[in-house]
């Protein structure tokens, strides 16, 4: 596994490489939408025998607009995806927009702190956040996702009661884009105190960064909430 950096590290690597032309941020992020999706069925090979079906949390961010290739490439592969956006898509950073708007063309996107929920048309494969990346210095203060991260961490209680054969057939896989959303992506300490109800970060079973782990995912709360890591090439 490549040494780790921090996030300012990553983004000074991303920022050198669009700045010298050799690619652009919306490359980026497309190559990391397809890293993705490479890890979750090597991860998880039986969700290539269709159908299944995802849950895609989007945020704010150019992590938000990760998840927008993420529901858009899994949608091309015949899943059933539900898109939930955190945030305005009028106030998305450029490249998220594009890939909102490129989602937008073959299926809806719900606000996230409403009323609908994945599991509400039936059981979930796998339920992706997308809603912070490694940028976040500030706790998540908004309890609309520390219920949604709730969500996200009770499946892996669900999944260790498990199946009498030991499969997650019927259960929903997580996965986080980057780092946890919540996560101190350089301290690996979770931002801010726990709430009364729900939490401020979730554990999930796979967590897929890019070009190299990220200082937090290996030490502190890190560790344990990342679940399986997986560094997936961008191409810097």
């Amino acid at each position: 596994m490549p040494e780790p950096v921090t996030s300012a590290q990553m983004r000074a690597l991303e920022n050198a490489a669009i700045d010298s032309g050799e690619v652009t941020g919306l490359e980026l992020m497309e190559r990391a939408g397809r890293g993705v999706v490479e890890a979750i069925l090597e991860t998880w090979p039986e969700l290539a025998k269709l159908p299944r079906k995802a849950g895609v949390l989007c945020g704010p961010g150019n992590n938000g607009g990760d998840g927008f290739v993420v529901a858009r490439l899994l949608k091309q592969r015949g899943w059933d995806v539900s898109v939930f956006l955190y945030g305005q898509a009028d106030k998305l950073p450029p490249d998220a927009r594009t890939n909102h708007d490129r989602w937008r063309e073959i299926g809806a996107v719900l606000p996230a702190c409403g009323k609908n929920m994945p599991q509400d048309s039936g059981p979930v494969d796998v339920l992706i956040d997308a809603v912070f990346g490694i940028g976040l210095t500030r706790p998540v203060e908004d309890p609309c996702l520390w219920e949604w991260f709730w969500l996200i961490d009770d499946a892996i209680d669900v999944a260790e009661i498990g199946q009498p054969d030991g499969t997650l057939e019927g259960l929903t896989r997580t996965v986080a884009i980057d780092v946890p959303s919540g996560l101190d992506a350089d301290t690996g300490a979770v931002l801010g105190d726990m709430p009364d109800h729900g939490l401020r970060a979730p554990r999930v079973m796979l967590t897929v960064t890019f070009h190299a782990p990220k200082v937090g995912q290996l030490m502190g709360e890190g560790k344990e909430i990342c679940g399986k890591l997986v560094v997936k090439g961008i191409g810097l």
